[in-house]
């Protein structure tokens, strides 16, 4: 089964991908805390972790629109990540209500909402899986990467 076939598939492996980087990141904190493991640890998992919790983002914000969640289930989805684990809760939640049922929205449906400018651009997209992964990945790619230039919030100078 492929990881882009349905909205599900890719939501489920990106939540649990998330969660598994929350336990790595964390591990390597608490090696780092009591044995002094290298920074470089924490640098190689933090940026592991960095990008799939953006991919995690991304892949919510694609979700929630096609599985029409409303803005706030799809902001909510996307800001869960912040917190350890929370969205495992939140992946089962939307699971058992049905809500990561069905396929993406590629075709023309009865609901008047597929005749917004948003719903045809979404499709179009939809209907271009290549040049959508690839959009997806530069605004991932383009995320990650002004983060990484910014730099840790520790790091940040202080303003008087």
């Amino acid at each position: 089964m492929s990881l882009f076939k349905a909205p599900k598939s890719i939501y489920k492996t990106l939540a649990f991908a998330e969660a598994v980087t929350w336990t790595l990141l964390l591990a390597g904190l608490a090696v780092k805390a009591t044995v002094g493991a290298p920074q470089t640890l924490l640098t190689v998992v933090g940026g592991v972790h960095g990008l799939i919790f953006l991919a995690y983002g991304a892949s919510s914000a694609l979700v929630g629109v096609n599985q029409r969640w409303g803005l706030g289930r799809t902001v909510l989805a996307v800001a869960l990540a912040v917190v350890p684990y929370a969205t495992i809760p939140f992946e089962r939640s939307v699971e058992k209500r049905g809500r990561l049922e069905g396929a993406w929205r590629k075709e023309v449906t009865e609901d008047q909402r597929d005749a917004f400018w948003f719903d045809r651009l979404f499709r179009w997209f939809l209907n271009r899986p290549a040049l959508l992964a690839l959009a997806l990945f530069a605004a991932v790619a383009t995320i990650f990467a002004s983060l990484l230039i910014v730099g840790p919030p520790g790091g940040w100078p202080k303003t008087n």
